[in-house]
C-alpha cells in the first residue's frame, strides 16, 4: 500500500477551503486503507483516525519568518538557514512515506523557507513531491510586485523532480504558461465527499463499498416487502434495459420480507431466478438477505434505508396495488424524483409530482420514458454531474489512484535502474 502524507499551511479546525480539501483527501486515503499522515503549520488532531503533526515552522504566519520575508534578498542565508531546519523536519517526519502531497505551498508566497525545502526534498528523491495547486499570486493583476525578484521566482520554477496536478483544464493552462512548459500537468478536480454531506452512517458506506454504488450510472431504490404485488420483476426487467443502453444501473430492493405471507419465500426464489436469467443478479442487492464480505448478516433500519435514499436516483415502484404508498412521502421530503405505476392510491398522493406508466409497458418503453423524465429535471441532471465527475470516492479510483500508482512505481524503477 502507498503510504501518503499531505502538507499545507494549516488543517482543520482551521476553516478554509484548501483545509477542508487536506481533511477530505486525508479521510478518503485513510478509507481505501492509505496508511496517512496530515503535516501543517497550524490546526490541531481533528480525527483519531491518523496521524497529525503540527509544527509552527509550517505556518503562512510564523512571525519570524515573516520579519525575514520582508527583505527576503538581504535576509537570503537566514531563509536558507530556516530552509535547512524545515528540511531536516520533513525528511524525518517522512521517513516512511512514499509520497508527499502538497497543497499550494510551492504556488503561493506565504512561506518561503518552506518552498525553498520542498524543492530540496525533491531533489533528494527520497520520497515523491506532488505540488497539488490550487492558485497562484500571479494570476491576478494586483499581486506584490516584489514577488516579481529573486528569490520569490523560484514561485515560477518548474522543478523536474516534482509532479505537477491542478484542480482544472483552466488552471493546467495557466501553470503551463506561468512555468513555461510543455509538461503535462495533471488535472485531478476538488471533490465532495457524500459521507459528510449526507452524514452517511456506517452500514450505508458497507454497503455502497462492496456494490461501488458510487459508481453506479443510475441508482434505482424500491422500499417494497417481498410480495408478488410489489411487482419486483419489473423492476429487474426494467433494470436489464437500462443496462442494455449501456447505463450502469444497479437496483436495490429495501423491503424485508413479509413476515404474515407464506408466498414470500416462493416469490424471492423466483425473483433471484429471473434475475440471474436476465444477468443482473450482481446489480440487483436484496437487502432482506444480505451478508457482507466479513459474513455478518446486514440489520437494515430506518437510518440506513434513509441513507441509500439520499443516494439514489430514483423512487422506482411498480406495484399492482397499493392502500397507499409511504415510500413516495419518504421521497418527497429527500427530494428524490419519483417513477410509479398509474395505479389511483400512488397518484393520488404525488399528483403531478412523478412520472408514471401503465402496468401494460414494455420494460424498455418504462426504461426510455424514465430516462427522459429525469433528464428533464434540471437538479437531477445537475446531481449525476456532481456523483460521476466529483464525488472523491470516484476521483480516487478513476485518477487520484493511478496517479500515485503510476508514481511511486516511476520512483521504484528508477531507484532500481540506479542501484
Amino acid at each position: 500500500m502507498i503510504n501518503v502524507a499531505i502538507l499545507h499551511y494549516s488543517c482543520p479546525p482551521v476553516i478554509g477551503g484548501v483545509e477542508e480539501i487536506v481533511r477530505q483527501q486525508a479521510s478518503l486515503l485513510y478509507r481505501y486503507y492509505h496508511p496517512v499522515k496530515v503535516i501543517a503549520g497550524s490546526g490541531s488532531q481533528f480525527t483519531e483516525d491518523f496521524a497529525i503533526e503540527i509544527n509552527p515552522l509550517l505556518s503562512s504566519r510564523h512571525p519570524e519568518i515573516l520579519k525575514l520575508q520582508q527583505d527576503p534578498t538581504e535576509n537570503y542565508e537566514l531563509i536558507r538557514e530556516m530552509s535547512g531546519t524545515i528540511l531536516k523536519y520533513l525528511k524525518d517526519s517522512l521517513q516512511n512515506f512514499h509520497i508527499l502531497i502538497a497543497h499550494n505551498v510551492l504556488s503561493m508566497h506565504y512561506n518561503l523557507p518552506l518552498t525553498l525545502a520542498l524543492h530540496r526534498l525533491a531533489s533528494t528523491k527520497d520520497i515523491k513531491v506532488v505540488n497539488w495547486n490550487h492558485d497562484s499570486p500571479y494570476f491576478y493583476k494586483n499581486y506584490p510586485k516584489e514577488i516579481e525578484e529573486k528569490p520569490w521566482l523560484i514561485l515560477k520554477k518548474y522543478n523536474p523532480n516534482i509532479s505537477y496536478i491542478t484542480i482544472s483544464p483552466s488552471r493546467a493552462k495557466e501553470f503551463q504558461s506561468l512555468y513555461k512548459t510543455k509538461k503535462e500537468i495533471t488535472v485531478i478536480p476538488n471533490g465532495i465527499g457524500p459521507v459528510r454531506v449526507f452524514s452517511l452512517g456506517k452500514t450505508a458506506m458497507r454497503l455502497i463499498k462492496e456494490n461501488n454504488l458510487f459508481a453506479a450510472g443510475l441508482l434505482m431504490i424500491q422500499p417494497s416487502r417481498l410480495h408478488p404485488r410489489k411487482n419486483v420483476e419489473l423492476s429487474v426487467e426494467v433494470l436489464r434495459a437500462f443496462r442494455d443502453k449501456g447505463i450502469q444501473a444497479k437496483l436495490i430492493l429495501a423491503g424485508a420480507y413479509d413476515p404474515h405471507e407464506r408466498k414470500t419465500s416462493h416469490y424471492y426464489n423466483k425473483l433471484k431466478d429471473l434475475a440471474e436469467s436476465l444477468q443482473v443478479q450482481e446489480h440487483f442487492i436484496i437487502l432482506a438477505d444480505y451478508v457482507f464480505e466479513s459474513g455478518e448478516k446486514m440489520l437494515v433500519d430506518w437510518a440506513t434505508i434513509r441513507d441509500l435514499y439520499q443516494i439514489s436516483d430514483l423512487l422506482f415502484m411498480p406495484s399492482k396495488q397499493e392502500g397507499f404508498g409511504i415510500p413516495l412521502l419518504e421521497a418527497g421530503m429527500l427530494k428524490l424524483p419519483i417513477a410509479c405505476s398509474d395505479i389511483e392510491s400512488f397518484k393520488s398522493i404525488a399528483g403531478e409530482d412523478a412520472f408514471y406508466f401503465s402496468l401494460k409497458d414494455h420494460p424498455k418503453e418504462i426504461a426510455e420514458n424514465v430516462l427522459e423524465y429525469l433528464g428533464q429535471l434540471v437538479p437531477h441532471r445537475m446531481y449525476r454531474k456532481v456523483f460521476c465527475n466529483y464525488l472523491w470516492d470516484n476521483i480516487y479510483n478513476d485518477l487520484l489512484k493511478p496517479f500515485l500508482e503510476k508514481n511511486v512505481h516511476r520512483e521504484d524503477a528508477k531507484s532500481a535502474k540506479g542501484n
